[in-house]
């Protein structure tokens, strides 16, 4: 079986996930694959995830965080360029997540960190109390190949996990996957000198040691693209709402306010982040326009902009109501953000 080293010098989380799914689809049943990269700035959600009960959308958009939803399961996580990642990916039967998972212990070995496999996809250092995870893992499989990837905390700014992956206290019942939170530690406490490169070159050793392969190691970036079928439709795929919000499992909604001229509650169902199924309370004394809201929603994209498109209706078939219809649309454009 054939190796093949891809190492990223993009930190577009975008141009990554999409190298990484090209090639697990373009790879041949006899290949092995080591990928390394780094992200900047990023929430990472699972395949099956809400970024509406995972992520605080709000504080990412003003904090420019990106938003990528991957291919592979598993929870939320945010990686900065403190964080390094990595992929291996083979055919059937040589695919063995245990085989990859030791290749990295091995790689941190010569640096000196003594780490280990704890539970279903983490790696750890420390035991009991004293026990930290530095590693998480996600895992993905067809019938004649797999693919293992996972992050390793350098010199994340830990404090900033908090910022994104909490979400807004919203009512939210989901029938996604909600993310399992643990306590981490960043590798720069036990070895001070860890760098992305250096972690790389370990890795990318132990790699080759373990197959007895030191194949050419491929560079690539949005400069340098990478030789693979189909790469620039599945970043382009990557990039879109569609794929990052608009995979987002059913889930529901409640939003309410009071204003001066009445109350406002509204329930909505969605799936695939669209609307398809809408209902409006108010205490309201005209409550006509607020009714007809519920109306224009359904079947609407959960965006900001589409939600204000549908008001702008409304307030079109209630001029005489229209500065209390644009104070309704400026809460609620904020609500669903």
């Amino acid at each position: 079986m054939a190796s093949r080293i891809l190492i990223s010098h993009s930190n577009n989380p975008h141009f990554n996930l999409a190298v990484e799914d090209c090639i697990f689809r373009a790879m041949s049943a006899d290949q092995r694959v080591l990928f390394l990269w780094r992200n900047a700035d990023t929430v990472v959600i699972g395949r099956s995830q809400n970024p509406w009960k995972e992520c605080n959308i709000n504080k990412m958009e003003q904090d420019e965080i990106h938003l990528a939803r991957r291919q592979s399961g598993g929870g939320a996580v945010f990686h900065d360029l403190g964080n390094t990642n990595f992929t291996f990916m083979a055919g059937k039967p040589e695919y063995n997540k245990e085989v990859s998972t030791e290749i990295v212990l091995q790689g941190l070995k010569k640096l000196g960190i003594e780490g280990y496999a704890n539970g279903r996809n983490d790696l750890v250092v420390g035991e009991g109390e004293e026990m930290r995870k530095f590693s998480g893992s996600a895992y993905k499989e067809t019938k004649d190949r797999g693919f293992h990837h996972g992050t390793l905390l350098l010199h994340a700014d830990l404090s900033r996990l908090a910022n994104y992956l909490n979400p807004d206290v919203k009512k939210l019942q989901s029938k996604g996957i909600t993310s399992v939170r643990s306590r981490v530690t960043n590798l720069d406490l036990l070895y001070p000198q860890i760098n992305h490169q250096l972690v790389c070159d370990a890795i990318v050793a132990s790699f080759c040691e373990y197959f007895g392969e030191t194949p050419t190691i491929e560079e690539i970036s949005p400069e340098a693209l990478p030789d693979l079928p189909g790469f620039l439709e599945k970043f382009e795929q990557q990039q879109s709402w569609d794929w990052n919000f608009g995979k987002s499992p059913q889930f529901t909604h409640t939003l309410d306010e009071r204003f001066k001229w009445g109350g406002v509650e509204i329930h909505l169902d969605l799936s695939n982040a669209k609307i398809t199924a809408a209902q409006t309370f108010t205490d309201s004394l005209f409550p006509d326009p607020i009714e007809l809201l519920a109306e224009k929603l359904v079947g609407v994209i959960y965006r900001p902009d589409a939600i204000a498109d549908c008001v702008d209706l409304v307030i079109e078939s209630y001029l005489d109501h229209r500065a209390d219809l644009e104070e309704m649309k400026e809460w609620l454009v904020k609500a669903v953000a």
